[in-house]
């Protein structure tokens, strides 16, 4: 067990709003870690080799690394085999005796374990609206719940190209349609669009799964969300990607684990908080 004062962190840029703190701060009063602080920094991406390098206090534990830092996190440490499938981290390990830092992602797993806490352990088929890096994750996160066939829906069907390689290295049929398309009825949708950019599919979206997953959380609910929900589908949010993902951090850098329901019970009511 992981004794003595500890420190950890969430870094990005706008980072004033991160609930991560919370999260982890309820984490560590559950479980009576009082010598355990988390806190949270400013930084860009061409601020983040010199952060990491300036925590030689052997007291760092781990970072949580958030927008715009995903990327570049793969060049401050040791990727793992996901953060390299992914193309991007959002976890800092430190390793001050090795002296090579473990970098991975627990978005793909946070993803998993929201889906499966729903009591939807496997999947056939999915949907997933948008094409940038969040999609690469749900992507991942869509094959290892067991999804054979994934349709992508993008506004520009050439964006697909970058991830028609990670579709076959993961064994998942990728069928690629655009935004004005009709739908496909799946298990799961997988909304990775920006704020208000599928609006106009809510409907078309909503009426095509039994459950709808939309990775924003402010502001909420979006009319992805109140399609759904007025349809009686099954709605997941950001916050519960934020929470599952955060427990999994947590796990990586206190060695101990927590229940979802300690983190999710420290919520605001109303989140005004950046996205993922």
């Amino acid at each position: 067990m992981i004794t003595g004062p500890h420190r950890c962190a969430v870094l990005g840029s706008p980072i004033e709003h991160s609930l991560s703190p919370e999260l982890h701060r309820a984490g560590y009063a559950a479980l009576g870690l009082d010598d355990w602080t988390y806190d949270r920094y400013e930084v860009g991406e061409d601020g983040l080799a010199s952060f990491v390098a300036a925590c030689s206090d052997r007291t760092w534990r781990g970072l949580s690394l958030t927008m715009p830092l995903k990327l570049v996190a793969l060049q401050v440490g040791r990727p793992d085999d996901l953060a390299r499938l992914v193309g991007a981290a959002n976890t800092l390990v430190f390793d001050h005796e090795a002296g090579a830092h473990q970098v991975t992602n627990t978005d793909v797993g946070g993803m998993v374990n929201a889906v499966r806490a729903t009591g939807c352990a496997m999947l056939d088929s999915a949907t997933i609206l948008g094409g940038g890096g969040t999609a690469r994750a749900a992507l991942v996160s869509l094959a290892r719940l067991g999804a054979r066939t994934v349709t992508l829906v993008l506004r520009t069907v050439e964006r697909a190209e970058p991830l028609r390689p990670l579709a076959g290295a993961l064994g998942v049929d990728l069928v690629v349609q655009h935004w004005s398309d009709s739908l496909p009825t799946v298990d799961l949708l997988v909304s990775t669009a920006v704020a208000g950019a599928a609006d106009a599919l809510a409907e078309r979206a909503a009426a095509s799964a039994s459950v709808v997953f939309d990775v924003i959380y402010d502001p909420w609910p979006t009319a992805l969300a109140s399609a759904a929900q007025a349809r009686g589908r099954l709605v997941l949010s950001g916050l519960d990607l934020l929470v599952h993902q955060a427990v999994l951090q947590f796990e990586l850098f206190t060695g101990r684990r927590l229940d979802p329901q300690v983190m999710t019970a420290a919520l605001p009511a109303r989140s005004s908080s950046d996205p993922l």
